[in-house]
């Protein structure tokens, strides 16, 4: 599933700076595109259904197109996963999608986890260091957790930097554990 949804993403993505689109709204309705398949087990049902033919499937996504007033661009690219019988990957595609966008803007995503709600300041500061940590800009998501008791945990695609204070109790639980 992996190499699909990379793949169709990065074309995606190409064709999007190829095109020289808005990456922003191309992404916003992607995400609208997405959210209304994923809610809808009838249109998931007769987009994943062999014997409906792939004509009567983008007249389907056609109305929904002109109903919800999407781009050509993405009606395009939903087609091409009709046609090729992936729109049951159409979700991760588009979480991927979004990945491939910010790669191609210099972007890196970071999940910032404290003790506490952190100000404005705080924020600020935690985001200037993470961009020279990795020489890009970050987007941060911020999420609470009073079981770190102080200070933050950064996650970096896989990579963690734990500055908590439970993440450093643990580190010296285990070094005079050893």
């Amino acid at each position: 599933m992996a190499s699909v949804t990379i793949t169709y993403a990065r074309a995606f993505a190409d064709a999007v700076f190829a095109l020289r689109l808005d990456p922003a709204k191309t992404l916003r309705e992607a995400h609208a595109m997405a959210t209304l398949v994923a809610g809808s087990k009838e249109l998931r049902e007769v987009w994943g259904t062999p014997s409906i033919t792939a004509e009567q499937k983008r007249a389907v996504l056609d109305a929904i197109v002109a109903r919800e007033g999407l781009s050509q661009t993405v009606r395009n690219f939903v087609a091409v996963l009709i046609d090729h019988r992936r729109t049951s990957f159409l979700t991760a595609i588009v979480k991927q999608f979004e990945l491939e966008l910010d790669r191609h803007m210099g972007f890196t995503e970071a999940e910032i986890t404290s003790a506490r709600e952190l100000s404005d300041a705080e924020r600020h500061s935690l985001e200037a260091e993470v961009e020279k940590l990795t020489g890009k800009k970050v987007r941060a998501r911020y999420s609470r957790d009073t079981a770190l008791l102080g200070g933050a945990v950064i996650r970096l695609g896989s990579t963690i930097y734990d500055g908590s204070v439970a993440g450093q109790l643990e580190k010296i639980r285990e070094a005079l554990s050893s």
